[in-house]
């Protein structure tokens, strides 16, 4: 009998079986790769092919699993204990995963040009030389449609939005409306930044991998999974399962890969769940040390103005 049969007799008791478990599972899942993750071409394992179908099978059940949810706040929880008591610790926990919403946002922010750029020539090709279709590539070219280009840049603008996001909540960049915020003392916002990351920024970004999660896997495996589905009932669809990638386009010739948007969406609330904890370790940091600490090595973009650039560091 597990913990949580033992245990699950109260709601405390059920959360801590879970919690306790959550280390095992996540323990268990690093010494058994090949269970989860032999469907991936650079996992060795010599299994056989309705064993590869039944680690695929693991993957999607348990990416968005009760035991997946208690082997993160597990990881949480300890990464806390140690930050609580080590605050060197913790201020490195915020500058990786700070440096990690940087970096890939400034990089996906130039997806915004290449949108520009890709707009302009279909406008040049399209009104100048009447083209049907554009090809790029150098030896093996890829060719489609005009309407096909046109279409993708709605994908530009979605790596803007998902990859970007967390980016511009680093940089200070999102509205708020501080009617309230911005009245009361500095312990009571940074307390204020703490709760919200907790109650506010956690529990969204979760609701929307549960529900992006299995949206995802549905266009691209059948027999298509299900949320309700229990481990053993996906188990028994392991031999039928295949790839089915989806491919269908808005318009005949226009862009099909949206599949795409649906990685991205996951990719968002990773990284949204990322950020509110280095959100939260940073207003418990600041809480902590006291106004000298505010924003204390943010690594913050420099617009070349020297003026515009202090008024940044102020705020």
């Amino acid at each position: 009998m597990g913990l949580v049969e033992a245990w699950g007799g109260n709601a405390f008791g059920w959360f801590f079986a879970n919690l306790i478990e959550g280390f095992y599972n996540l323990g268990y899942a690093l010494l058994h790769p090949a269970q989860w993750l032999a469907w991936l071409p650079f996992v060795n394992a010599p299994m056989s092919d309705v064993a590869v179908k039944e680690s695929l099978i693991r993957f999607i059940y348990y990416g968005a699993s009760i035991e997946l949810f208690f082997a993160v706040f597990a990881i949480f929880v300890t990464v806390s204990i140690i930050g609580f008591v080590n605050n060197r610790f913790m201020w490195g926990c915020v500058w990786v995963l700070e440096g990690i919403a940087n970096k890939v946002g400034r990089f996906f922010a130039w997806a915004g040009l290449l949108m520009v750029l890709q707009q302009i020539v279909i406008i040049f090709m399209q009104r100048v030389f009447a083209v049907s279709e554009i090809g790029v590539g150098f030896g093996v070219t890829f060719t489609k449609d005009v309407s096909w280009w046109a279409e993708e840049l709605k994908l530009y603008n979605a790596m803007i939005v998902c990859l970007c996001a967390t980016y511009t909540f680093v940089q200070g960049g999102h509205v708020r409306v501080d009617l309230v915020y911005s009245a009361v003392s500095y312990r009571t916002k940074k307390i204020i930044d703490m709760v919200g990351s907790l109650l506010f920024m956690v529990p969204t970004a979760i609701l929307t991998w549960l529900y992006g999660w299995f949206f995802l896997w549905r266009h691209l495996v059948v027999p298509n999974p299900s949320a309700s589905d229990s481990l053993e009932r996906l188990m028994g669809k392991a031999r039928a399962l295949r790839w089915n990638i989806e491919t269908i386009g808005f318009s005949p010739n226009g862009f099909n890969a949206y599949f795409l948007f649906k990685i991205l969406l996951i990719t968002f609330t990773a990284m949204v769940m990322m950020q509110a904890v280095a959100f939260f370790y940073r207003s418990y940091l600041e809480l902590r040390e006291g106004e000298a600490s505010d924003g204390k090595n943010i690594d913050k973009d420099k617009t070349g103005d020297p003026t515009a650039d202090l008024v940044a560091e102020i705020h």
